[in-house]
């Protein structure tokens, strides 16, 4: 009996997964698929509509854009039709952003810390506090 039991468990255990891998590769063609429309949409091509289905409006777009690039033209999205329009995995994108976060904090950091430059602005034209606590512009 439990022998039964631990082979119907294995069973429902692979049974799920198997489940879940198949949905996830259709998503993943998904994200790539509307990646594709909003690159060929920015890239200037006539994309009617995005969303997750391969359309055949999509391919003559990607048809148009390998051919006005010199690729081969397949219709469908290989690595050099990716790199043509400046597509990069999300964890490249992500790794990307990191870096320029850090740069931008860095920059910040370094411009805080330097002189103070003269701008030639006037003492007279700045907002200063009132002695009764108020704000005046003169």
């Amino acid at each position: 009996m439990r022998f039964t039991t631990m082979t119907r468990h294995h069973l429902a255990i692979a049974a799920l997964t198997a489940a879940l891998t198949l949905t996830a590769v259709p998503a993943a063609l998904a994200d790539d698929t509307v990646a594709l429309k909003n690159a060929l949409y920015g890239a200037g091509y006539d994309v009617s509509n995005v969303n997750s289905s391969m359309d055949e409006g999509t391919r003559a777009a990607l048809r148009a854009f390998q051919t006005d690039q010199g690729l081969d033209v397949t219709g469908e999205l290989d690595e050099a039709t990716k790199a043509a329009l400046g597509m990069v995995p999300v964890d490249v994108a992500a790794a990307q952003s990191a870096q320029t976060s850090e740069a931008s904090a860095t920059n910040a950091s370094a411009n805080d810390t330097a002189a103070p430059s003269d701008d030639g602005a006037d003492e007279d034209d700045a907002v200063e506090e009132d002695d009764d606590g108020g704000w005046s512009l003169f």
